[in-house]
């Protein structure tokens, strides 16, 4: 059943509408997706051509001879992944999903790059934001509650 879901950059300058036939979504460990998003890993969902209707234009840069990339230049965020031809589908990244948790991993592509230590993080501490008392007082010196 496909499903319409909305996205966008964190600024919200740039916004998205896809039409979504899978929750499945993957994880990219290829070097230039480390690169492109800063990351050990790009998580993407694969979005067939022609689903994806860009309410706001993105920018785009090239980030290799065969690919381009959308993205917002004010804010920065990494948006997806096309192909420089414009075959096949495209990617669009999990988190600039107005709700990422409907998506679910299924497998890694650029398996190559993957730095193990990174996978399993399950036994690790976990620190909420909401209970950082160095962000809390920033947030609220600023005026505002902390965001989800």
């Amino acid at each position: 059943m496909t499903e319409t879901l909305s996205g966008g950059c964190q600024c919200g300058r740039v916004r998205y509408e896809a039409s979504v036939d899978s929750f499945d979504a993957y994880w990219c460990h290829c070097r230039m997706c480390q690169k492109a998003t800063g990351g050990i890993a790009a998580a993407f969902v694969e979005i067939q051509a022609g689903n994806v209707k860009w309410l706001s234009a993105p920018d785009w840069y090239e980030s290799s001879p065969v690919a381009r990339r959308p993205f917002c230049a004010k804010c920065g965020t990494p948006l997806g992944f096309a192909w420089k031809d414009g075959t096949g589908a495209a990617d669009l990244t999990v988190g600039s999903f107005d709700d990422p948790a409907r998506f679910r991993p299924v497998a890694h592509a650029g398996a190559e790059g993957i730095n193990e230590s990174w996978i399993d993080t399950r036994d690790l501490p976990r620190h909420y934001t909401a209970d950082t008392q160095s962000v809390v007082e920033r947030w609220e010196a600023a005026g505002l509650e902390v965001p989800e």
